[in-house]
């Protein structure tokens, strides 16, 4: 009855209203979920540069910390991609376009995505596979070719982890300022 009652303009600033304070709702509910899905991130990569720092100075052995840290970078990756791939989602729900995937915000969670891919299926798959043939990196010679392999690729992954936390505080930002 409302319904055909708002078709036929009776009570359709009635409506409006109603319809504005919805959509008000489901935005907020979509920003809300922006910043959840970045905060997680962001979070969860600050959190575990701490995280490292500590577990260095409890663990015995570096080979020890190596694996316990390995594992808990894993769960971070993938937890920094689902939270990326709801950002760029929710951002397209959000802005009703596909189009507000090329904004500068949703263009660096992408760069975030691909870096987090490229750190964990590329440079830490590469030094898994070192780990193993050496054995022990805490005992492996000084010298040894393929420990700075490892020392090399490591410096990399520093270096792309950095990248994904700057991009996800500049993405923050940029996702943060009101809009025109």
């Amino acid at each position: 009855m409302r319904g055909e009652l708002c078709s036929k303009g009776f009570l359709q600033p009635l409506c409006y209203a109603e319809r504005r304070a919805k959509e008000g709702k489901v935005a907020s509910t979509l920003r809300f979920l922006q910043f959840l899905a970045l905060g997680c991130w962001l979070g969860g990569i600050i959190y575990f540069v701490v995280f490292t720092q500590a577990i260095f100075s409890v663990l015995p052995t570096k080979d020890l910390t190596g694996l316990v840290v390995g594992y808990s970078l894993g769960r971070l990756h993938i937890l920094g991609i689902v939270a990326g791939c709801i950002y760029l989602v929710v951002t397209a729900a959000f802005e009703k376009s596909v189009g507000a995937l090329a904004r500068p915000a949703a263009l660096l969670v992408l760069l975030m995505i691909v870096a987090t891919m490229v750190s964990q299926y590329g440079v830490i798959a590469r030094m898994d596979a070192i780990r193993v043939q050496i054995g022990s990196i805490e005992a492996a010679p000084a010298g040894s070719p393929l420990l700075a392999q490892f020392n090399r690729l490591h410096q990399y992954s520093v270096q792309v982890e950095m990248l994904v936390l700057l991009s996800g505080l500049a993405s923050l930002f940029l996702t943060a300022r009101p809009s025109k």
